[in-house]
């Protein structure tokens, strides 16, 4: 119960805090366990989310040119498990922008590793460090970035918590110079059914860790919703997001569908 309590205040103190900006990943709205796939496992997973009401002349979830507001979204995703605690991933990100077709948004690789044994310590630790590659100005205004998130997950019996602190850093472009922006996830289980269980979920961002933007300019987010995990190992985390500033698109419907399937050590 005090994790419970310290998640929602940590929501809140972000909330409020007040002294560039750092956006949630729109192409990206989950959040990440402590466990990584096993060795030899395959991952593919297809990440898609609306903006069913956003932003029509830049703000929101729209980082670079074109408006937010009806952008569809889709990010396919391989991940291949090196070892039982250290996994690698590529991503493939397109966008549909209102009146558009489907247009290249950029490219990120990731490594994500598990730390001791589950349940060895209070918490379960994990870490996650992407490079991001954005092409620009149609989608981002900073070209390659690196993010690093550690990764806290804690259970209860059924009640799952997850947290995803973000730090990123521009590495080219107009912001290479500024500090680190601080971003964060975070994930409320409560897996009664392995078919189907509720959640909640939380995005946001704060902006520069030494100079965060105003309140009306931030970006957080609160995501009701539904997992679980379908015949032929087909899991799915479906919901609708609701703004909770100015600066937020007003809803935002995700739908992320994985397949997994064993196929042996490739290395």
């Amino acid at each position: 119960m005090k994790l419970v309590v310290s998640l929602c205040a940590l929501v809140v103190f972000l909330c409020l805090a007040r002294s560039a900006s750092a956006q949630v990943d729109p192409f990206e709205f989950e959040i990440y366990p402590y466990q990584t796939e096993g060795r030899g496992v395959v991952e593919v997973e297809s990440l898609n989310s609306y903006v069913a009401k956003g932003h029509a002349h830049g703000g929101g979830t729209a980082e670079g040119d074109i408006p937010s507001d009806l952008m569809y979204r889709t990010a396919f995703e391989f991940t291949y498990g090196l070892t039982d605690k250290l996994e690698a991933a590529a991503y493939l990100n397109l966008a549909h922008p209102n009146g558009d077709s489907f247009l290249y948004a950029g490219s990120k690789f990731r490594l994500r590793g598990s730390l001791f044994e589950q349940g060895q310590l209070p918490v379960d630790l994990g870490w996650y460090l992407e490079l991001e590659w954005h092409k620009v100005p149609q989608f981002d205004d900073t070209e390659l970035e690196l993010e690093f998130k550690p990764i806290i997950e804690k259970d209860f019996g059924r009640l799952e918590i997850d947290l995803n602190p973000k730090f990123e850093k521009a590495l080219n472009g107009p912001d290479q110079s500024k500090a680190v922006e601080f971003g964060y996830g975070a994930g409320l289980y409560y897996n009664y059914w392995r078919e189907f269980s509720p959640g909640l979920e939380f995005y946001g961002g704060i902006g520069l860790m030494d100079d965060t933007d105003p309140l009306h300019e931030q970006q957080h987010y609160i995501f009701p919703v539904f997992r679980g995990v379908l015949p032929y190992g087909l899991e799915y985390n479906v919901g609708a997001g609701f703004g909770l500033t100015r600066g937020s698109d007003q809803v935002i419907v995700k739908a992320n569908i994985e397949f997994e399937h064993f196929i042996g050590a490739l290395f």
